[in-house]
């Protein structure tokens, strides 16, 4: 069976954890997309060459910690705006996304972009402050010495270069399920969002 949820969204508003959840309660296979663009920021940080990078990715290359960092973040960002770099991960997209037994796609374009034809499509967001404070919470907690205006500027900016750039930018499609987890719990997002995949179903 093909079942495919794609889950779009802003940085930090909580799209991670619903998708891992919503393919737990599923049974299906969770890809994170957003570790495909940062596993190239991180090779571009040591040195290679972006395009070359993107077309030369390995899975094993997703299964990195370092790949969490602010730097690697910031880094991922910029290379998501390179339209070859796009190219050579849309392919792995998707593969991933017509697997027997379901997936659940997560990023900035999968429900526009990668995957225009999901059987469900939902774009969870919050406000700016909201996902600074969730994700200065989540920095300071690795021993990151960063200050919460310092991740509300970041957040800003990439909210800007991801929802303005030429190439797929990052915006709700006109069938998306609307979350906003602004005020909500994490239970109360992840059963938004298991309600809105059942009745797609």
């Amino acid at each position: 069976m093909q079942f495919t949820v794609a889950i779009d969204g802003p940085a930090a508003a909580g799209k991670g954890t619903i998708s891992k959840r919503v393919a737990a309660e599923f049974g299906f296979a969770h890809l994170d997309t957003g570790l495909l663009y940062r596993a190239v920021g991180a090779k571009v940080l040591a040195g290679a060459d972006p395009v070359e990078a993107a077309e030369t990715l390995d899975p094993a290359d997703l299964d990195n910690d370092s790949l969490r960092t602010h730097d690697v973040a910031q880094e991922a960002s910029k290379v998501a705006v390179i339209p070859q770099v796009r190219a050579a991960l849309v392919a792995f997209q998707h593969s991933f996304a017509t697997r027997d037994g379901g997936a659940v796609l997560d990023g900035r374009d999968i429900g526009t972009v990668i995957c225009p034809d999901a059987h469900v499509k939902l774009f969870v967001t919050a406000s700016a402050e909201c996902r600074a404070m969730r994700r200065h919470a989540e920095l300071a907690g690795r021993g990151n010495d960063i200050s919460y205006d310092q991740v509300l500027a970041d957040v800003v900016a990439r909210d800007k270069r991801d929802s303005e750039r030429a190439e797929a930018p990052m915006v709700a499609a006109d069938d998306a399920v609307l979350i906003d987890t602004s005020d909500m719990s994490i239970e109360q997002a992840v059963a938004a969002a298991v309600t809105a995949v059942r009745a797609g179903m």
